[in-house]
């Protein structure tokens, strides 16, 4: 990965200061195809309001958000989140949801790096189950199991594209060591 990639935890202040620069990145990704649950056009607001949902999750501990930005700039390329949360007979698990790198920053191992601190932050905040799922066939699918994430299984026509049209949904879990 390029040096000039930091990759840090936002703490609850950061996540509600950082909601228009999130949203950049997810904006970014929905325009360029990315099945991330929203369709297109996704608006600044729709956008925003979904990055305050995810704020006031970290603000309660339910939710740990990662960003990967430019050292030089400042701007934010990439973010995951760790949804801690989980119902009371899975406290050892947690979910990695909303891995997006700004296309921009691509092809430049962000999104891997963005995936080893998630892990890492999930092994401290004691999680020893982790399951993710991303579109078949997709970049995301092929980072994962380079990572050493297992393939669960294949839902078909799970969810849709931004523009339309279904698609399939790859399920991954990955074992790993509390901290």
């Amino acid at each position: 990965m390029n040096e000039s990639v930091i990759i840090r935890q936002l703490t609850p202040r950061e996540a509600y200061e950082q909601i228009g620069a999130l949203s950049a990145v997810l904006i970014d990704c929905v325009e360029g195809g990315a099945s991330v649950s929203f369709m297109l056009p996704l608006t600044q607001e729709r956008a925003d309001a979904f990055w305050q949902g995810v704020a006031d999750d970290v603000a309660a501990g339910e939710r740990i958000l990662l960003v990967a930005h430019d050292a030089s700039s400042g701007i934010i390329i990439g973010t995951v989140q760790v949804i801690l949360k989980q119902p009371e007979n899975q406290p050892h698990r947690a979910d990695i949801a909303k891995m997006l790198v700004h296309n921009r920053a691509r092809r430049r191992g962000v999104g891997a790096a963005l995936m080893r601190a998630a892990e890492a932050a999930a092994a401290r905040a004691g999680k020893t189950v982790l399951v993710l799922d991303t579109v078949t066939g997709s970049d995301g699918e092929r980072l994962y199991e380079r990572a050493g994430w297992v393939k669960s299984g294949i839902i078909p026509n799970y969810a849709l594209w931004p523009k339309g049209g279904f698609c399939d949904t790859t399920v991954f879990y990955k074992q790993i060591s509390a901290a």
